[in-house]
């Protein structure tokens, strides 16, 4: 039998409310420690608005702002895997590099697809 982590015990609405809260904590410290979430976080709370004033369908809409999330999510993903190898070590190592470029790798895919998403939407028709 496998080792669990004690951290996976609880259940029901209590599970529900501590992801809750363990998700908020995440997005405090990411945007408290991630200068990159910041500046994220401030194309979005600009884009996303934008969108709102914008003549497009709905569906156009919601793709815009399916992209902007996108990048954040991704973003906060990308912070999670550099901790968790400056954790390990903060020795340089060509895996560590390879894991860390691989990961900004994702975010510049993300922040193009906001390009293509919203240029596709506004000067496509």
């Amino acid at each position: 039998m496998r080792e669990e982590s004690p951290f996976k015990g609880k259940t029901g609405l209590r599970r529900i409310w501590c992801a809750l809260n363990y998700s908020l904590a995440g997005l405090r410290e990411a945007y408290r420690c991630e200068d990159a979430f910041r500046q994220e976080t401030l194309l979005a709370l600009v884009l996303m608005p934008l969108s709102f004033f914008l003549p497009v369908s709905g569906s156009e809409r919601a793709l815009m702002i399916a992209s902007v999330l996108l990048v954040l999510i991704v973003e906060l993903v990308n912070s999670a895997i550099e901790a968790a190898i400056d954790r390990i070590s903060l020795d340089r190592h060509h895996l560590s590099k390879r894991a860390k470029d691989i990961g900004s790798s994702a975010v510049l895919l993300a922040l193009l697809n906001i390009g293509l998403v919203w240029s596709c939407v506004l000067f496509g028709k």
